[in-house]
């Protein structure tokens, strides 16, 4: 090697050593949920709170701490679900599918003879659920889309890859699905905000959309919705009613989580500029006039930071009366909050038309305030055939029902 040569080369390993050692020292990015926090608020320690990502067994749920309305009872149904959120059956519910989030998993749930058993049908997945409709069932990933045919006793077999004609946006944060067929046999699918609050780098986010099963006939049905983890359809009006996250790092009360309803096509519901009852953003909003301007308003806010999930009307007959087309709304609980708040089941009481919304707790116990431990947190929920009501929990990775008897 010649004089030049050499010196080259040494030139470059020296830039190379230089650059791997800035590397090194150069701070790591802060996690996303980072994202719009004050300088105020540099020192909090506020946390998303981490999963429990190992099987619970029976053995070890204190379901005997759950509390509940005078004749309802609860008890185990499955458990063995790690990270257990969003349930679908299929028609004579003899087998169940099970979502999750961080651990990436479908389940599916077999139920005969009074017994449960589970096994996992895909995982290494990105933060997947399903959905099951006409005999098949639909997993949604963030950035995938299968179809598993023939399902309706039980998913086999390679899935057919549907995932180009979704047009899925790549962005993770708040884009995991909660995903549903209508009443008019279409997919509903959320594509949340990217964010914690920003502008939308597209319009492709912060929005709820419906297709076709094929992923045909892609529609935009609502926007302005920052992060919609379940959503279900007024028994009487079959308006489509829809639970959707506040942002974070605004303080302890506010903005508060919402209920929404969807009365038309269209409808624009405030993010990232206005939230839950007419809060104008302080960081986006700014200079912004009207900012909650031609905004629909929730039906109900849920309060804030509880981490409204999964709603189901009730329309079974095991139920008192007063309970049939109550919506059932399941909290996750608070984690940007410094006194924990939600880590329960509660119950809206509304018109057809949102007014007069009064929410009641239901199912409770899974927190105690006093010193905000926790065993559970209640995600999703799915009504038997015989009218009683499963509810998901993602902390303990198992499913409980919930029944009533005089």
């Amino acid at each position: 090697m010649n004089k030049k040569a050499f010196a080259l080369a040494a030139a470059s390993t020296l830039a190379l050593t230089i650059q791997a050692a800035y590397a090194q020292d150069k701070p790591k990015p802060p996690p996303a949920w980072h994202q719009g926090k004050p300088p105020a608020l540099a020192e909090s320690k506020l946390a998303p709170v981490p999963g429990k990502m190992t099987e619970t067994s029976a053995a070890e749920i204190p379901i005997d701490k759950m509390k509940l309305p005078k004749g309802f009872t609860a008890e185990i149904w499955a458990t063995g679900l790690v990270g257990a959120r969003a349930m679908t059956l299929n028609e004579d519910q003899s087998k169940m599918w099970v979502g999750t989030r961080g651990i990436g998993r479908i389940y599916e749930v077999s139920n005969e003879g009074g017994k449960r058993t589970v096994k996992v049908l895909a995982e290494k997945l990105t933060q997947p659920t399903s959905v099951y409709a006409n005999g098949a069932l639909y997993v949604f990933a963030i950035d995938k889309v299968l179809r598993y045919d023939n399902a309706a006793k039980g998913a086999a077999g390679q899935p057919v890859d549907m995932t180009q004609a979704f047009e899925l946006p790549p962005e993770q944060h708040h884009n995991w699905k909660y995903v549903r067929v209508g009443p008019d046999k279409k997919l509903y699918v959320p594509f949340g905000a990217p964010c914690n609050i920003c502008e939308p780098p597209t319009k492709e986010y912060a929005q709820i959309r419906r297709y076709n099963l094929d992923g045909t006939g892609k529609e935009v049905i609502a926007t302005g919705v920052r992060n919609t983890q379940g959503f279900d359809w007024h028994p009487k009006s079959g308006e489509l009613w829809f639970t959707d996250h506040g942002r974070d790092w605004l303080g302890d009360n506010g903005p508060e989580d919402e209920l929404n309803r969807l009365s038309k096509p269209g409808q624009n519901f405030g993010y990232p500029y206005c939230h839950a009852n007419k809060v104008v953003d302080p960081d986006v909003a700014k200079g912004k006039k009207d900012a909650c301007k031609d905004v629909t308003l929730p039906v109900t806010t849920m309060g804030p930071h509880t981490a409204v999930m999964g709603i189901h009307f009730y329309t079974g007959s095991m139920f008192p009366k007063e309970y049939q087309g109550v919506a059932f709304i399941a909290r996750k609980g608070s984690w940007n909050r410094t006194k924990k708040l939600g880590y329960d089941v509660v119950t809206v009481k509304a018109g057809p038309d949102g007014k007069g919304a009064k929410i009641t707790p239901f199912a409770t116990g899974f927190m105690d305030p006093k010193d905000d431990s926790f065993w559970g947190r209640p995600a999703y929920l799915a009504q038997l055939n015989d009218g009683s009501l499963l509810v998901s929990d993602e902390q303990l990775g198992a499913i409980y029902r919930i029944s009533y008897q005089k």
